[in-house]
């Protein structure tokens, strides 16, 4: 079970470049709430996408659930255990490649499997992952030989060989050209419907998530809050053109970011 259940959590910071200050000023000017009482619940294997207007809080609400942040109030559970910290079953791909620039593709991924002793299963493993990503053939280039998208797919094997419990994902279509992004995306839901973990995905971009996703949550502007938690009930492949649904859904939430229509 990949369950998780987020529960009345919010999230303050406290404006550190107010550094100069008499000791008896009131902190509580300084106060920057982020996240407002968020109450979510994702099922096992499910893709949720989450978008909202920039400096909104979806990255933090990410770090809080995978143990790298912690509320200022709530809770987070996965499979009903409370959130205290980083764990080895919940990864990261982060919006900018992680990869050590020192590690060949291969090397890279081998990190995530380091504990087996087993040298045949290790390598079936990492041999697996790297050939999902459509990166067979170069398993001993060092990042700086690989395009934007080869680095993305990279970053994404190296994360599925340690074959954690949920996936987090962090804008992990930023930076890419257009056909790029399009094969990207398309590999993001072949690898979902492979692995049936839970994974959850910041994008800001509407298409996005209505394309790959399974559930799409909206957050406000700061301090957030969920302004739509809905399930897309939609068959992949989707097509804006041929689903007037799904049509009907992208110029509803594009509206509820502020924007007229969808362009």
């Amino acid at each position: 079970m990949n369950s998780v259940l987020i529960k009345n959590v919010s999230k303050a910071f406290i404006d550190r470049r107010q550094t100069r200050r008499d000791i008896n000023d009131d902190l509580s000017n300084n106060i920057i709430p982020v996240l407002e009482n968020i109450s979510l619940e994702f099922k096992d294997g499910e893709m949720i996408c989450i978008l909202g207007p920039s400096g909104c809080g979806k990255t933090t609400l990410l770090r809080i659930i995978a143990g790298f942040d912690v509320p200022t109030s709530g809770n987070v559970f996965i499979d009903d255990k409370a959130v205290t910290g980083p764990s080895s079953d919940n990864i990261f791909v982060f919006q900018h490649s992680g990869l050590f620039p020192w590690m060949t593709v291969w090397q890279n991924a081998e990190l995530g499997v380091r504990h087996m002793t087993d040298p045949n299963a290790k390598n079936k493993i990492i041999r697996e992952y790297i050939e999902m990503v459509e990166l067979g053939g170069f398993e001993n280039h060092y990042p700086y030989q690989l395009s934007g998208g080869m680095l993305r797919r990279a970053e994404l094997a190296r994360a599925l060989a340690v074959n954690p419990e949920i996936l987090i994902m962090d804008e992990p279509f930023s930076g890419l050209d257009f056909l790029t992004h399009i094969k990207m995306r398309e590999e993001v839901v072949n690898m979902h419907e492979y692995i049936g973990k839970t994974v959850l995905v910041v994008t800001h971009d509407i298409d996005d998530a209505l394309i790959i996703g399974d559930r799409i949550v909206v957050m406000s502007s700061r301090p957030s809050h969920v302004e739509l938690d809905q399930v897309l009930d939609f068959p992949h492949p989707r097509n804006f053109g041929k689903d007037p649904g799904l049509r009907e859904l992208r110029d509803e939430i594009y509206l509820m970011l502020g924007v007229s229509h969808a362009v």
